[in-house]
This record gives structure tokens, sequence and C-alpha cells, in this order.
């Protein structure tokens, strides 16, 4: 625990000591905050003085429980993706801390005997819709809250057993490697770089010959909370030759419809309609059959493969997922709506 005059270059060391990668900020033992390395790392990028006090970089809405509710700690760290969380008295006055087994380590060990496939990470392009962010920071590197996006995407992954990595990249490929290079990762991941824009699906064939059987392919702007297991077991049993996990998407029309009849009169009527849509959420499991479908250093997007695909009889399969177990950050009204959903910060 830290006060809040505390220095960001004090908060540092504490950080380096505790191995935890955060601190809780308080005053007289009552919890007012939490700061991370993210937390601090953005600080410092943002031009932030390490002489500065810590309440410059500190969150303050931090995450807790109260004595009666330890029992849904660990659920509330696993869907905040978080390794520590307080437990304070109805004064926030700090009484313990929990900690969750990284799931890089112990739970991906467990994991291990369920799933070992590669994952393939698409992030290449240029994050038109997420200007003027994607200006500065590629998407990849897009911060929800102490991690970027491809980090969560890589940790949830890790909680099945995967951590071998493979990450096409493109724009600003650069300042990816240099971020991911710097950090101790506990995973394996292998960057694999376009010499020129080569759309959704045009990059995969990159990965001929360094992965075999089935893989994921994840694009890096989205987050899937569903069981992994469980798609990947879909997709062999159908025996398909990629698999798109699709969001059961609802909207509701503003307006209320009318339909005509054959005789020119209004036949029917409905006053505000929901419409159903199965969505593609850029998550898939592919076979290693379906890069021979991609022409060689060729622009080409997803959707077209897979529409070659069907009208030539291969089978593509669907795993469905309710929508609210889909958060794309690929535009900016959405972005708003995955940091609402993960109680962040935006």
């Amino acid at each position: 625990m830290v006060e809040e005059g505390n220095s960001i270059k004090e908060v540092m060391e504490k950080i380096a000591v505790n191995a935890r990668g955060l601190v809780l900020v308080c005053k007289s033992g009552r919890l007012l905050a939490t700061v991370t390395d993210g937390d601090i790392r953005r600080y410092i990028l943002a031009g932030g003085d390490i002489e500065g006090e810590v309440s410059q970089a500190a969150h303050y809405s931090p995450v807790f429980v109260y004595p009666e509710e330890r029992d849904k700690a660990k659920d509330i760290m696993i869907r905040r993706n978080i390794t520590a969380l307080p437990v304070v008295d109805h004064d926030r006055r700090i009484m313990d801390i929990l900690f969750l087994r990284y799931p890089d380590e112990t739970d991906a060990e467990e994991a291990k005997g369920r799933l070992e496939v590669p994952v393939v990470i698409m992030a290449g392009g240029k994050g038109q819709r997420l200007k003027p962010f994607t200006d500065i920071l590629p998407k990849p590197l897009i911060p929800l809250g102490e991690k970027t996006i491809t980090e969560r995407i890589i940790m949830r992954f890790q909680k099945y057993g995967c951590n071998r990595f493979y990450m096409v990249v493109n724009y600003k490929k650069n300042f990816i490697k240099a971020y991911f290079s710097d950090n101790e990762m506990k995973y394996q991941i292998n960057f694999v770089e376009e010499e020129k824009f080569l759309g959704t699906a045009g990059g995969l064939k990159l990965l001929q010959g360094k992965v075999t059987g089935d893989f994921f392919v994840s694009n890096c702007d989205i987050l899937i909370d569903a069981d992994y297991q469980e798609i990947l077991a879909e997709h062999i049993r159908k025996q398909c030759i990629i698999t798109l996990v699709c969001a059961h998407k609802k909207y509701q029309m503003p307006y209320g419809t009318v339909e005509e009849g054959a005789d020119g009169y209004v036949s029917h009527m409905q006053e505000k309609p929901v419409l159903t849509y199965n969505i593609n959420t850029g998550l898939y499991v592919v076979n290693e059959k379906f890069l021979d479908r991609i022409p060689q250093d060729t622009f080409v997007d997803m959707t077209e493969l897979i529409s070659d695909c069907i009208r030539n009889n291969e089978k593509v399969g669907m795993y469905l997922i309710e929508e609210e177990k889909w958060l794309d950050t690929g535009q900016m009204d959405e972005l708003e709506k995955t940091y609402s959903a993960l109680n962040l910060n935006y």
C-alpha cells in the first residue's frame, strides 16, 4: 500500500518488489485507488514525471469486494482480467487481499490437457475506424485498462492452455514488436510480417508450413467470452474447413413496418419489429487446408474466401454465441461500450 503523496518512482520500486504488478493507494488504511505497472507506463509515455505524485497515474474506481462477497472473488478477477482483489469493510478499510494464480502459470498448466493449438492474431490493418487513436497507436496496442486489447485476447486463450501465438503485422509493426519485446512474456509469440497490405485473410498465407492441423484465428480488436474448448471440439466433430464464431444479434426497428399485399392494399403491419441476425465476430477455427485456398501475395478478404468455400461445397461451420459475449473494439462507439462492459474508465 502507498499514500497519494508517494512519488511514481517510489511506487515503481514497490511494484518491482511485490511482483504483482500493482499497489493499492490508501489513506489511513482506506482504499482510494489502485495503480498498475500499465498505468505508470501510460503516464510516462504521456510525458509524466517519475517524481510526480502517484495520484496523477492512479485509477480512482478500484475493484474490491466486501467480506460477504469473498466467494465471488475468483469469478470477478477472471471476468475483469485482474490478479489481485482487495477485501474491504463498509468504510473501505483494507481487511485482506485475494490473489488469483496467473493464467499463464498454474492455471494454464492444468488446462494444457484440454487445448494446445496455435492462435493467429490478425494485426496488420490500419484501424481506420479508430482514428485519431490509431494515428498514434496501432490498433493492437489500444489500452483496455491496464492491458492492451491484444494482451487481453492472449490471456483468454491462455486460460485454455494456448501458449503459442502468431501475430500478422504490417502497420506500425516495429512499434508492436518493440512493445512485446519489452514485456516479460510467459508465452511464445512469433511475428509474421506482411510486406504489403493483404486484406483480412491474405496474410494467413504466410502461416503455411508454420501451423498444421486446426488452429484459432482472431481479429486483434475483439474479445469473445466463450468456451474455446467447445468451439474447437465442435469444429473438429463437424470436420469443417473453417468455423465462424457468430453473435446472435438483435436489432429493434424504431418504426412500425407495413407490408403490401398482391392487390395493392396493406396486408400486414407490425409495430417496431425485432430483427435478428447472426454476425461474424472475427473469431475462427481454421483447418490448415483452408490456407491452400488463399492466393500467394494477393489482397483478399476473409468473407471472399469463405464464400468460395461455400460455393465449392466445403464444410463451413458456425458456432453461435449471445451478442453480450462479443465485445468489438474496432470502432469508436463500440470501444466505448467495451470500456463500460469491463467497468473501465474511458
